[in-house]
């Protein structure tokens, strides 16, 4: 059975308002699509005007003020329209979109087409270098942010925090991930299945770990969307 990572494949990835996945509203967004052999055959990017006051912690991260999003952003509902539209149809022709920490990503994408009378697409096939990471890696010391990664692997990063080079940089970190560790070098289908257990299993983990002092703790790990 042949690896996903020897077909085409896509990146996606937002920058958004904040941290909290189901009340972030959407400001940038990038699909990025390679072929078999790695290169890049199409890209999309958007700008939406969300809506909302983007903070100004936020603006400092990714760059994009309230004033810039209103001036030149698309209204937020045809962007979460377009964006769905983009990935319903890599789904559709079996294309694996890879995401960081894609729980994220596909919760704020889920999240705003509900705000937004949008229909909600169906994640089937996503793969999550951070989900892949921590299972092949467990022990690893350190950040496990997409830069650290990124800086570990040797993979150029450049404009990090604009959706449409973490895009890119996230399909190269797969990349190298496939390569270093065959367990990840398998069929899309049946590695987007064994990360829903992964990610279960990691958030459980976890939350043992916080309950030693915090008895309250609870972290969800229903992945690539939280409910």
């Amino acid at each position: 059975m042949s690896s996903w990572s020897t077909q085409p494949r896509a990146a996606f990835d937002v920058e958004t308002t904040g941290r909290n996945p189901r009340e972030a509203r959407l400001v940038t967004a990038s699909i990025v699509v390679v072929d078999g052999a790695g290169k890049v055959i199409e890209e999309h990017e958007w700008l939406a005007n969300p809506g909302v006051e983007i903070p100004e912690e936020v603006t400092a991260i990714h760059g994009v003020t309230t004033a810039h999003a209103v001036e030149h952003g698309l209204p937020v509902a045809d962007v979460v329209g377009q964006v769905s539209t983009v990935l319903a149809d890599l789904f559709a022709r079996g294309i694996p979109v890879i995401a960081y920490n894609a729980s994220y990503d596909f919760t704020v994408l889920a999240s705003e087409a509900a705000r937004h009378g949008v229909a909600a697409i169906d994640a089937t096939l996503v793969i999550d270098p951070y989900i892949c990471n921590k299972h092949v890696d467990k022990y690893r010391r350190g950040s496990r942010t997409l830069g650290a990664l990124c800086e570990e692997y040797g993979i150029p990063h450049d404009d990090a925090h604009t959706s449409a080079a973490d895009a890119l940089a996230t399909i190269r970190l797969a990349e190298a991930l496939a390569a270093k560790y065959p367990a990840l070098a398998i069929d899309a289908a049946r590695l987007h299945q064994a990360q829903i257990g992964w990610a279960d299993a990691q958030a459980a983990d976890f939350q043992g770990y916080l309950r030693r002092t915090k008895p309250e703790a609870v972290i969800e790990g229903a992945w690539p969307v939280l409910p």
